[in-house]
Parts: structure tokens; sequence; C-alpha cells
């Protein structure tokens, strides 16, 4: 499977986002899926996940409340809807594919797509 990521760009602090992130390759809806990101000088870290159904959804605490995720099998599509982002959400932001039904670890995932940079100024 293959994942292509867009959407990023500059934000000022307090505004929103949305990411995207097209599939293809195989049966879309036959894939969890979620987002992580990277900080410079960081390492990579979960943000979300979304079961195949779409009916699941899981965060990391420090978006929870601020970002959604959600996908559309119509459309072969999974976003991430980012609002009252901060200077901290800085990161360049990957969506990931996985075979599992509830993925929450990085290993669980085994495509992932190129990354996309948010850059929120305070």
């Amino acid at each position: 499977v293959q994942l292509q990521a867009s959407g990023g760009g500059l934000v000022q602090a307090g505004g929103s986002l949305r990411l995207s992130c097209a599939v293809s390759g195989r049966t879309f809806s036959g894939y969890s899926l979620g987002w992580f990101r990277q900080a410079p000088g960081k390492e990579r870290e979960f943000v979300a996940t979304i079961s195949r159904s779409g009916y699941s959804t899981y965060y990391a605490d420090s978006v929870k409340g601020r970002f959604t995720i959600s996908r559309d099998n119509a459309k072969n599509t999974v976003y991430l809807q980012m609002n009252s982002l901060k200077p901290e959400d800085t990161a360049v932001y990957y969506c990931a594919a996985s075979g599992s039904y509830y993925p929450r670890a990085q290993a669980d995932f085994g495509s992932w797509g190129q990354g996309t940079l948010v850059t929120v100024s305070s």
C-alpha cells in the first residue's frame, strides 16, 4: 500500500489545518490508519489512530480535544483536523497504515507516507 500525505503549511498559534493522506494499492477498508509526528531533534511520536470501520479512534493526550482523525472509505483518504494549534505541534506529520485491528505502537504500522511539514508560529 502507498500513502501520500498533504495539507501541511505555516499557521499561527490558535489556527487550524487539515491534513489529508491518500491511500492506494490495496483494499483501503482493510487497514487501520494512523498519524504520527516528528518534531526537530525529537523522536517520532504517536498522534492518533482510527479503526478499519472508522468507529474507533484513539489520541495522544497532547492532542486530545484539539485534533480529530477521520476517514472516507469511498475516497481512500484519511484526515487529521487540527484545531487550536500550538507552537509545540510543529513537526513533520506522517500517515501510516496497519493490518492490525487496533494498532497503537509504531511497530504495528507497516506502511508509511513521506510526511508533510506543519509549522505553528507563536
